[in-house]
């Protein structure tokens, strides 16, 4: 009889498995591997296969495979997905969203149901002919659709007939009030369905190869089961799944009230335990600068983690993150820092992914890449002439479709050469901190401890922000990131509950972060697979 729940954690770094007994809650097994991004299916494939032989168990014996990702919320802050073009139809104060393209057109209801002002189609058809080459999907948002939506499913059929992409209708995924938050939640369904796509064609490529004829379900924003088929098609409902899960297994630990801190590759995901419970967001949830209607958990989530990119200014300024780049120390395939690291243009090697067949291309970039091998900003601006601008989209394009791997200094980097950690290279992470030291005019390892304290207050950050936005609803960013170094003003703030950390990188960073708040932290059995563990225990 079938007694054993499966849960798979996909994030930007590793993929996480967890064997779960389904009467005991007792996980069995657990596997680890690095995430490929540019093939799902092998990561989710390896994580599968392991876990499996490890706990001996046998495929027919699973009764359910659960998923959780980050991927979708990773994508949302490092501004990546599709390419999104928005029509906002009605009368609106302009906005924008971080999306190819925010087009505001005359039309929309009233509150009443009444139309408000003819739509304005020719615009419309005008706008759709100069964007069809340029963006990916569509998301249609009409001032009171929840009243009457006709606006919205004319525009919708516009597109339809002269540009055959998905468009996403704000009447059939929010049905409250907000233009500027309808109009988010349409265009996250948009940027994040063919990312969703990739993601549920690996998973069941894997469970095919891995026998399994279990239900699939992938763990919602709000810890709800969503079948991988309904993932697909309301694909901004998963942009929360991974701190969902989070929140899962934080409340599975007995503590009454507390922030569990998901310390990822990529980000930092924080959610909040009360009286036992997951807390769910009245409002929708932010994702960095997005304000959606997408129920989910109290979360929130910044572009900080252990695989944030270091980066050097030619003045030795030092800036970390929100882009996501591999570690120097797992990036055997490149060539030693030593030979291409520095400042700025300088600071990541960028190389085709081992899959691609460069034969078949007409990419100027791509071209190059196959035929110098792996190269610099600076490397492929003097080769091909690209520059500025025009070269960072198209590097950003390249980046979305899963076509070029980047490395560069990350704080597991600086983990490395501290001694703290050994899960790669230590000597390619120790000559890259040796050059970028050098650089920002200090000992190496100097350097390294200011990478980690970095890294320790922007996580300390997110976590101030984090509350003050949930008990005042207001937003303290800019004074928060900035309060230590006022002139006249010291700020000292104490959190009154505990930590609970989840993820690989969390133990190296939050003792300190909560050291400074005034509280403590606990680790608990499997923290390091957290999300694994919450997704099979909410997929129950």
């Amino acid at each position: 009889m079938a007694q054993y729940i499966i849960g798979i954690d996909t994030g930007g770094t590793y993929t996480d498995a967890v064997l779960l007994d389904e009467q005991t809650n007792r996980v069995l097994a657990t596997a680890k591997e690095p995430t490929s991004h540019h093939r799902l299916a092998l990561s989710t494939g390896k994580a599968l296969e392991s876990l499996l032989k490890k706990s001996g168990v046998d495929a027919k014996d699973i009764s359910r495979l659960a998923l959780s990702t980050t991927l979708a919320t990773n994508a949302v802050i490092e501004n990546k997905g599709a390419r999104v073009a928005a029509f906002i139809i009605g009368y609106v104060k302009h906005f924008k969203l971080p999306i190819t393209a925010n087009v505001f057109i005359k039309g929309g209801h009233k509150i009443t149901g009444e139309e408000e002002e003819p739509l304005d189609l020719d615009n419309i058809v005008d706008t759709i002919q100069g964007l069809k080459n340029e963006v990916d999907a569509y998301a249609v948002c009409s001032a009171m659709s929840m009243k009457d939506p006709s606006h919205e499913m004319v525009t919708e059929k516009a597109i339809s007939m002269m540009d055959p992409k998905p468009v996403f209708c704000s009447h059939t995924i929010s049905h409250h009030a907000g233009m500027r938050e309808r109009t988010a939640t349409a265009a996250l369904h948009a940027k994040l369905m063919p990312l969703m796509q990739d993601y549920i064609a690996g998973v069941q490529t894997a469970a095919i190869k891995n026998k399994l004829e279990c239900p699939i379900f992938l763990i919602a924003g709000n810890g709800d089961q969503v079948t991988i088929n309904s993932a697909v098609e309301q694909a901004g409902i998963t942009v929360a799944s991974g701190p969902a899960c989070t929140a899962g297994f934080g409340a599975a630990q007995g503590i009454e009230h507390a922030l569990v801190v998901d310390v990822g590759g990529t980000t930092t995901d924080i959610a909040m335990i009360r009286d036992g419970k997951t807390v769910l967001s009245p409002d929708g949830c932010q994702v960095g600068n997005w304000q959606t209607h997408v129920e989910a958990v109290d979360m929130f989530t910044g572009g900080i983690g252990g695989d944030s990119h270091v980066l050097l200014d030619e003045k030795g300024g030092i800036s970390l993150g929100p882009t996501r780049v591999m570690p120097l120390s797992m990036a055997k395939d490149f060539p030693d820092p030593v030979q291409w690291l520095g400042a700025e243009q300088n600071a990541k090697c960028i190389a085709l992914i081992p899959e691609l067949n460069s034969s078949e291309t007409k990419d100027p970039i791509l071209i190059e890449l196959a035929q110098s091998g792996p190269s610099t900003i600076s490397m492929i601006h003097q080769k091909t002439g690209l520059s500025g601008v025009p070269l960072e989209k198209h590097l950003e394009q390249l980046t979305r479709e899963q076509l070029i791997i980047e490395t560069g200094f990350t704080p597991t980097d600086a983990l490395h050469v501290l001694g703290k950690i050994s899960i790669g290279d230590a000597a390619r992470a120790e000559s890259g901190a040796e050059i970028l030291a050098a650089l920002a005019h200090m000992e190496t390892n100097a350097f390294c401890e200011k990478i980690i304290s970095l890294t320790e207050e922007k996580i300390e950050n997110l976590l101030l922000d984090y509350v003050v936005h949930h008990y005042w609803g207001k937003s303290l960013t800019a004074f928060i990131n900035t309060r230590n170094d006022h002139a006249v003003l010291g700020v000292q703030f104490d959190l009154k509950i505990p930590l609970i950390g989840i993820g690989a990188a969390a133990r190296y960073f939050l003792p300190k972060v909560a050291e400074k708040l005034g509280t403590t932290v606990e680790f608990p059995e499997h923290c390091e697979v957290g999300n694994g563990v919450g997704a099979a225990l909410l997929g129950k």
